[in-house]
C-alpha cells in the first residue's frame, strides 16, 4: 500500500512538473523577442518510477526534426505491393529493423539511419511511460488473441516511430512548439514510413503461452503501465500504474507511396514464437497487406473469436497470408479486410485512420456510439462511410483539418489542447492568424463550457465541443 501511495504522488509530482515547466517556459517565450526564441524540448515521457527504485536506461523523445526535405526514398518502394505483398512487407519491416533491434528501439542511437517519435503523447491518462515511450493503447477482449484467451483484463500498449520524410512533416508542423500548425490540412511526402510496435499486458510468460500460445518464445519489455485495462475506466488511472512486463504481439506499418490509389499502403504482422527463428523479431510474420477499402463489399461478417483465420478472397485491395502454419489463427478486420490481433475485428486498417483529423469530430467507428450506430447501423450506408476509400490528406469531415491518416498527430493537438485549457488561457496566436470558423466555433464551446462551470473536467469541456477523446476508447 505504501509503494501505491508513493507512485501514485510520484506520478502527479512528474506529470505536475511537466505541466509546470511547459508553463513556464510559454511565459518566459512570450517575453523575449521572436528572432531570440529558442523553443524548449518537447518532453520525453509523462509517467515513470522514482529515481530511487530505477536508475537504468529511460525513454528519450528523438525530436530533431530534419529542417529540409530528405531525398533519399526507401529501395522498397520500387516492388510492386499488389503483384509482391510478401517481398514488400518483408522489405518494409527490414527498413524498420535495420540498427534498431540491437539498440532495443532506442531510435536516437540508430547510426543506419534517423527515426523520430511523435511529441506530445506524454500527457493524459493514456499517456507515456519512461522505460521505452509506451502509451496505454486499447482493451483486449475474451478470446480475441486466441481461443484459449480467457482473461479479459489485458490490453494493447505501445509505440510509434517515424522515418526521416515522415520527421520533416512532424517537424514542420511543430515548428513552433507553441503554435502548432493545425489550419491546413496536413499531408506526408511520398516515402514516409510509420510503423508501431505493440504489446499486451500480460504479468509473466507462463500466462502469456497458456493465454496465447504463439506468444511464446516472446519479446518482453518493462513498462509503466496499467496492466489492467479494466482500470482505464476509473476517474484516476494513474494511481494504477506500476512496473510490469509486456510481450510484444503486433507490427503496424503504413507508407506514403503516391503508386498506392488513395496514397497509402498499410501493413501488418502478428507474432508467432512458435516459428523459433534465429532473430526473434523475425518471429513478426505477416498478416497481410491493404491499400483499399472495397467499398463495394457491405457483406456483414466477422471473426471475432477466432478459432482460424477466415479470408475473403473477394476483396480487391486486402491480401492475406494464407500459410495457416505460419500465420496464428487472427480476427482480422471487417469481413476480411486488414487489422491485427489487438485491433477491432468490425474496422480496417484503412477506416481506423482515415478518421484521423482535427478538431477530432469523428469516432474511429460507430461501434463506439450508441447513438451513431442506431443512426448507422452495421452495412447501411451510414456505416459505409467508414469505409470509404478516403484519399491521403483529404480529412474525413468537412468541417476539420485532415491529419493524414496519423491518429497519433491528430492526438498531438489534442492533448496540446488540452493542456492549454487546464493552464487556463487562450493564445494569443487564434487571433493574430485569423482562424477557419470551425476552430472559433471550438473555441466559442469551450468558452461558453467555462462559463458554466469553472470545475468542469476536461472529458465535460470535450463533451461541449464535440470532440472525441481518442487516448482511449473501448471497443
Amino acid at each position: 500500500m505504501k509503494k501505491a501511495i508513493l507512485l501514485f504522488f510520484l506520478g502527479i509530482i512528474v506529470f505536475g512538473c511537466s505541466q509546470l515547466t511547459e508553463q513556464k517556459v510559454n511565459n518566459e517565450e512570450s517575453s523575449t523577442p521572436k528572432d531570440a526564441q529558442r523553443p524548449k524540448p518537447f518532453p520525453d515521457f509523462g509517467y515513470m518510477v522514482d529515481t530511487s527504485l530505477y536508475q537504468g536506461p529511460v525513454f528519450h523523445l528523438s525530436q530533431d526534426y530534419p529542417d529540409t526535405l530528405p531525398g533519399d526514398l526507401p529501395s522498397f518502394l520500387s516492388i510492386d505491393f499488389k503483384k509482391d505483398w510478401r517481398t514488400y512487407l518483408e522489405k518494409v519491416q527490414d527498413y524498420c529493423f535495420e540498427g534498431n533491434t540491437e539498440i532495443d528501439f532506442r531510435v536516437e542511437h540508430n547510426s543506419a539511419r534517423k527515426w523520430y517519435h511523435m511529441p506530445w503523447q506524454h500527457w493524459g491518462s493514456s499517456g507515456r511511460e519512461g522505460f521505452h515511450g509506451l502509451t496505454q493503447e486499447a482493451p483486449v477482449k475474451k478470446f480475441q488473441l486466441a481461443a484459449t484467451q480467457t482473461d479479459s483484463t489485458t490490453g494493447a500498449v505501445a509505440i510509434g516511430f517515424y522515418n526521416d520524410i515522415a520527421g520533416y512533416t512532424i517537424g514542420q508542423m511543430w515548428k513552433d512548439h507553441y503554435r502548432p500548425v493545425h489550419d491546413t490540412d496536413i499531408s506526408f511526402r511520398h516515402g514516409a514510413v510509420l510503423f508501431k510496435l505493440l504489446f499486451v499486458t500480460f504479468s509473466d510468460s507462463v500466462k502469456a503461452t497458456q493465454q496465447v500460445p504463439s506468444l511464446t518464445n516472446g519479446i518482453w519489455w518493462d513498462g509503466f503501465v496499467v496492466s489492467d485495462f479494466t482500470k482505464m475506466s476509473q476517474p484516476n488511472p494513474a494511481i494504477y500504474r506500476h512496473t510490469s512486463k509486456v510481450v510484444l504481439i503486433q507490427m503496424d506499418i503504413m507508407v506514403r507511396d503516391t503508386t498506392a490509389p488513395h496514397g497509402w499502403v498499410f501493413g501488418n504482422f502478428q507474432y508467432n514464437g512458435n516459428m523459433n527463428r534465429p532473430d526473434k523479431w523475425k518471429n513478426l510474420v505477416p498478416v497481410g497487406v491493404m491499400w483499399d477499402e472495397d467499398p463495394q463489399d457491405s457483406t456483414n461478417r466477422s471473426n471475432a473469436a477466432p478459432k482460424r483465420t477466415i479470408i475473403n478472397t473477394a476483396l480487391k485491395g486486402t491480401i492475406i497470408n494464407p500459410d495457416s502454419t505460419e500465420l496464428p489463427p487472427t480476427h482480422l478486420g471487417w469481413n476480411g479486410r486488414l487489422n491485427g490481433p489487438v485491433d477491432n475485428p468490425m474496422s480496417s486498417c484503412y477506416s481506423c485512420h482515415a478518421t484521423a483529423e482535427y478538431p477530432q469530430l469523428a469516432i474511429m467507428t460507430p461501434l463506439f456510439n450508441k447513438d451513431t450506430l442506431r443512426n448507422n447501423p452495421v452495412g447501411s450506408p451510414g456505416w459505409m462511410r467508414w469505409f470509404q476509400n478516403l484519399a491521403c490528406g483529404k480529412p474525413f469531415d468537412k468541417d476539420a483539418r485532415s491529419m493524414d491518416f496519423s491518429y497519433q498527430l491528430a492526438l498531438s493537438i489534442q492533448n496540446f489542447d488540452q493542456w492549454k485549457l487546464v493552464q487556463g488561457g487562450i493564445f494569443d496566436t487564434i487571433y493574430r492568424q485569423k482562424p477557419p470558423a470551425f476552430i472559433k466555433r471550438e473555441l466559442a464551446h469551450a468558452a461558453a463550457k467555462k462559463v458554466e462551470s469553472k470545475a468542469a473536467t476536461f472529458s465535460e469541456q470535450v463533451a461541449a465541443r464535440r470532440v472525441v477523446p481518442i487516448q482511449f476508447i473501448e471497443q
